[in-house]
């Protein structure tokens, strides 16, 4: 029982799951799953041995996976459910202690902890190194670090309910994106005509050229800005990207990863977090 908890800690970061109070709702992790909140399917969707997990984690908030897992521990969990109601403990003979008591013995300081908050800080390693382009501009490399830090809140199911101003704000945004447009539009006819002004005109002339080139890269530069910012909050609008951020990954990889890339470390940790 021991080692199925700790395959599941390990491989999916479920939380270890300690006992509640009285007065908390009926919460679970590992350790402490009931038979009710999972399901053993030997096919399911062209997978072999696959375990449903269905129950309500931290904060009340549900957890739902699908996980083709090895054959050993499909056996195991078969033989765990054996006899017993919806009601009993998948794990009877097991709790967050016993487990915890084990680890630290194996190594000091060990814990079940441990696991989800190495795997969520691997993750987010691999997914810099993924979607990391040298070449963007830093408004796109932030993209690239929420879509990494999406995939830790993920494998951790640090959800929320998508605000209720989420639809208006971004009816605000799709707008000001439509009004870039239209600038860019409008700006590009006035450099074609400038250009044609400059070919055969006075330095002045090449002088309006110039200003109204760059003023076209600076409208295109901001277009890109609002569309990755459409993007990123439509993306992140049911995940909680704090949490992982500020509780499970290490400050270390996202300060590394802004020096390597030249993205102000501001841009990541606001005023708060970097105090914290």
């Amino acid at each position: 029982q021991r080692a199925v908890a700790l395959y599941f800690i390990d491989r999916l970061a479920l939380r270890a799951g300690n006992e509640k109070d009285e007065d908390q709702a009926d919460t679970v992790g590992c350790c402490s799953l009931r038979v009710e909140h999972i399901e053993l399917h030997e096919q399911k969707d062209g997978k072999e041995y696959v375990v449903v997990f269905d129950f309500l984690g931290k904060d009340s908030i549900r957890y739902y996976n699908e996980v083709p897992v090895e054959k050993r521990v499909f056996k195991n969990l078969q033989l765990f459910m054996e006899n017993k109601a919806p009601g009993d403990d998948l794990f009877d003979r097991l709790n967050t202690q016993i487990m915890n008591k084990h680890l630290n013995e194996l190594m000091e300081g060990l814990t079940a902890k441990v696991f989800r908050t190495y795997n969520a800080s691997w993750t987010l390693q691999q997914q810099l190194d993924e979607l990391t382009n040298a070449e963007d501009s830093v408004a796109e490399k932030i993209l690239s670090y929420n879509r990494a830090n999406r995939a830790v809140a993920i494998l951790c199911n640090h959800q929320r309910s998508v605000p209720k101003s989420h639809a208006k704000s971004m009816e605000k945004l799709k707008e000001k994106i439509e009004q870039k447009r239209e600038q860019i539009t409008d700006v590009q006819k006035q450099v074609k005509d400038a250009q044609r002004d400059a070919k055969h005109g006075s330095v002045k002339e090449k002088v309006v050229y110039d200003k109204k080139k760059k003023m076209l890269e600076r409208l295109k530069d901001q277009l890109v800005k609002l569309e990755v910012q459409e993007t990123d909050r439509d993306e992140n609008k049911a995940i909680a990207l704090g949490t992982s951020k500020l509780n499970y990954l290490d400050p270390r990889i996202s300060v590394a990863w802004c020096k390597k890339y030249e993205v102000p470390i501001e841009k990541i940790y606001n005023k708060t977090q970097r105090d914290k």
